[in-house]
């Protein structure tokens, strides 16, 4: 439920991106993902990964976990490329779909666990940012005829990077960000989602919603089903149980996050076919979060 109330806004600004996209020119539209991808969204990574201190005595141990579910993820879904009859471009903006991970319905989903797992995740998060970035970065800049040089600098240079290991470098200093340079970065966070989610709904203009091709099912199995699966599996075979393992089984159930098309539209992804993907996402999400939460309770008391 808790879940579902979460999201029930962010649709709602979805519907209300459709119903008014078409009195923006798509010019228009393509002014606003940029503020989100250079500004807004960068803003956001960076308060998330900054404003939760990041314990260092934790950080090896939830690092190679996060590392873990992340990387999974990313190698799980380059076997299911051939499934998709999108240019490079768009089915790299589809792939970053299988790894990516809503951060804000993670800290409403762990509130059904014992407190700690707050700062468990707020860890496991603060690594897990750079590195979905990262992965997704790379995919994107594969097959653009870049050189080894010029993708090292996409890479390098990316504001969702940047935003991110910045964040988590903050974090790890345990100091606070001065005053007004919080409240400045808070403000532009606060932008970031509705935004996002108004170019998302006026995305979804042109393409159709029903029913979803073979490679985005692929995609939501492994981010929705087979992630939180494996997380589960080992931790019960391999008796890890406790609130480490519940927080993560919660981590890796994640759905997408809801700027995964503005990412994917900066290397020339479609922006109606990912952005239709992260919804999806979203939506299945509301029925599988829940059951792992549930799933999650039960290891954390073990």
């Amino acid at each position: 439920m808790n879940a579902l109330l979460t999201l029930l806004p962010d649709f709602a600004i979805i519907a209300i991106g459709a119903c008014i996209g078409r009195y923006i020119p798509d010019a228009g539209w393509r002014q606003i993902d940029w503020l989100s991808y250079n500004i807004l969204y960068p803003a956001l990574l960076f308060a998330a990964a900054s404003q939760r201190r990041i314990e260092p005595d934790a950080l090896l141990l939830l690092g190679l976990l996060a590392f873990a579910v992340v990387s999974t993820g990313f190698l799980l879904s380059t076997r299911i490329s051939r499934l998709s009859t999108d240019g490079p471009a768009t089915r790299a903006g589809k792939l970053q779909n299988a790894w990516r991970f809503n951060t804000a319905l993670g800290f409403v989903a762990v509130a059904a666990l014992p407190s700690s797992a707050s700062a468990i995740l707020a860890i496991i998060v603060g690594i897990a940012i750079p590195l979905a970035n990262l992965y997704a970065i790379l995919a994107l800049t594969r097959g653009q005829s870049l050189s080894p040089k010029a993708v090292l600098q996409e890479v390098a240079l990316n504001p969702f990077l940047l935003a991110s290991v910045a964040g988590v470098v903050v974090g790890l200093s345990g100091q606070s960000v001065p005053v007004l340079l919080s409240a400045l970065v808070d403000r532009l966070a606060d932008a970031a989602i509705p935004v996002v989610l108004l170019s998302l709904g006026a995305a979804l203009r042109s393409v159709r919603l029903w029913p979803p091709e073979r490679y985005a099912i692929a995609l939501h199995v492994i981010k929705l089903m087979v992630l939180p699966g494996l997380v589960w599996m080992i931790a019960v075979l391999g008796r890890f149980d406790g609130i480490v393992a519940a927080t993560l089984l919660v981590f890796s159930a994640l759905p997408t996050a809801s700027a995964a098309h503005v990412l994917a539209v900066r290397y020339g992804a479609e922006r109606g076919s990912v952005a239709l993907v992260v919804l999806q996402s979203s939506a299945l999400g509301l029925l599988s979060l829940p059951f792992w939460t549930a799933v999650a309770v039960r290891l954390a008391e073990q």
